[in-house]
């Protein structure tokens, strides 16, 4: 029902045309592949679907479900998947908590650097910048992760749906205004629950400030691109402000409550879209 009531509220959008124009910059790895059965059942609604990708990736193909318009990028196949796979092993190699931070800090700008370069060379392609602002698109669908995509949705002045499993640092909770109290809210790689000690809270409350730290460094190239683009300075919190509605592939379930906003859409379901029975 999460999933349905998601894709409804999605295809909303699109409610006054017969058949939508709908612009996609997807991020790539288990990303694409969640968001790619959305947009299946968006072109068996006959929506028109383009979706805008590097040439050098992992996962996004060209489909009889969509047009794919790729853009060249500095980088090749080899280096693409080295970085992205020595990024994921770190997150996931179990650490003393200050070691996890300091290699996440050294990871983070190598990762950073990779997608701000493949983002630039998607704005700065002036032919298909052409093509994308020709085609008078009705909305833009995009992972905010990458926040590259919302940054053409505002120079194309078109609105923005928000496709994601959480972002760093709490930057939905902050562009959305939901209230994230760090005495309440656990924050990453701590392993706390949402009940936590006092000891557990001082830690909480001293680590946001850290992600803020983190974050900024993060996304400043991103910041400054935008910036550069909309010809006006441009923060992360204000940029993401304006997605229209946000898709979070969650539930409370498997995460704590928390206070959510009437523009958040819970479609945690949709990572089970492809399943089979266990074997014996």
């Amino acid at each position: 029902y999460l999933v349905s009531g998601g894709v409804l509220v999605f295809l909303s959008l699109f409610c006054l045309a017969d058949g939508g124009k709908l612009l996609v910059v997807p991020m790539d790895g288990s990303h694409w592949l969640s968001m790619r059965s959305l947009l299946v059942a968006l072109s068996q609604k006959e929506h028109e679907i383009v979706v805008v990708a590097p040439e050098v990736n992992l996962n996004v193909k060209a489909s009889e479900y969509y047009t794919l318009k790729t853009y060249p990028v500095p980088l090749t196949e080899g280096e693409l998947g080295e970085r992205l796979h020595s990024f994921a092993s770190d997150l996931f190699e179990r650490r003393p908590f200050l070691q996890r931070i300091a290699a996440l800090y050294e990871k983070v700008q190598a990762i950073s650097e990779l997608y701000i370069s493949s983002c630039n060379s998607l704005l700065l392609n002036k032919d298909l910048i052409q093509y994308l602002e020709g085609n008078k698109f009705d909305a833009v669908l995009t992972d905010p992760v990458v926040p590259c995509g919302q940054i053409l949705a505002l120079h194309l002045s078109i609105p923005s749906v928000f496709f994601l499993r959480g972002l760093p640092c709490s930057f939905d909770l902050q562009a959305t205004q939901c209230p994230d109290p760090p005495s309440y809210i656990p924050r990453t790689f701590t392993d706390n629950s949402d009940h936590m000690t006092f000891i557990q809270r001082v830690e909480n409350f001293f680590l946001k400030s850290a992600e803020s730290f983190l974050c900024n460094f993060a996304y400043l190239p991103f910041e400054l691109t935008a910036s550069d683009i909309l010809h006006r300075p441009v923060t992360m919190k204000e940029l993401l402000s304006h997605g229209s509605i946000w898709l979070k592939r969650m539930d409370f379930v498997f995460e704590y409550p928390m206070p959510m906003m009437p523009n958040m859409v819970f479609i945690g379901g949709i990572n089970c879209g492809k399943k089979k029975p266990l074997s014996q």
